[in-house]
């Protein structure tokens, strides 16, 4: 089935909505930060390489701003929010993406990459998330980026599925902890999508890729990967008002591959 580009098209989803992107350099981050601009959004974004930065924000446009800094480092984070409050006063959306993984069979996991992926992707989007709150009024929204390796037990890729299955115990215990602050946080479970990452960390060849793409296509009902822009319409539907009775989940967009 042929997919619709609508890449193009502008609407006011977010019109007047300040919104920050965790890992906004690249793959969802980046993806999301685009749609979120064309929907109206004054787009803030971060990452650990300024070049990187750099290149993102040539393609978002529509006055987005980037702040370089690793979430992992506390100082980084106070730095990042530090800067939002100057420039902004206020956040309206938070999307806490930036993450990373690597493959490591049980007998070969150390623990520096213990240690590295749990402060990435469990300590890091944490903190975000609590010392960004104090700039989120009414209204506002958190989506963090989960992944269903938290739910399939894949070989070889324990340390990153559990920062993810921590993240998903963790937006449900937010969303409790925010009753009564009309702020929402949910999650979305990306299924697979192929970004810079699965050569940048995950360390496959394109023929690596396109095996595993062969795969998928025949494990999953739709009979493909997804886009990096399928999981930002994804994350911009859990931050819209389209989604104001929705919080504590986690939405899987997977192309059912863990539905069957």
């Amino acid at each position: 089935m042929k997919i619709i580009d609508l890449s193009n098209i502008h609407s006011s989803k977010h019109q007047g909505k300040i919104a920050l992107v965790t890992g906004g350099s690249s793959g969802i981050g980046l993806a999301t930060a685009m749609r979120l601009a064309r929907e109206g959004a004054t787009v803030v974004i971060t990452g650990r390489r300024q070049t990187e930065l750099d290149s993102a924000i040539a393609q978002i446009g529509s006055g987005a701003t980037a702040i370089q800094g690793d979430i992992s480092v506390a100082a980084d984070v106070d730095r990042i929010v530090a800067s939002l409050r100057e420039a902004h006063g206020r956040l309206d959306l938070l999307f806490a993406n930036a993450g990373g993984g690597e493959f490591a069979p049980l007998e070969s996991i150390s623990e520096a990459q213990f240690d590295k992926y749990f402060n990435i992707n469990v300590k890091g989007s944490l903190f975000t998330i609590q010392k960004t709150l104090p700039l989120m009024g009414e209204g506002s929204a958190i989506v963090v980026t989960g992944s269903i390796a938290a739910n399939q037990g894949m070989p070889a890729f324990g340390v990153y599925a559990a920062t993810k299955a921590a993240l998903r115990s963790f937006v449900r215990t937010a969303a409790s902890d925010l009753k009564g602050r009309h702020i929402r946080i949910n999650a979305i479970a990306p299924g697979v999508v192929i970004t810079p990452a699965y050569k940048s960390e995950l360390g496959m060849s394109d023929e690596d890729i396109e095996g595993y793409l062969q795969q998928v296509a025949e494990k999953t009902p739709l009979g493909r990967a997804a886009s990096a822009d399928e999981m930002a319409k994804a994350m911009s539907f859990l931050a819209s008002d389209d989604a104001s009775y929705i919080t504590g989940i986690e939405l899987v967009v997977d192309g059912g591959m863990t539905q069957i």
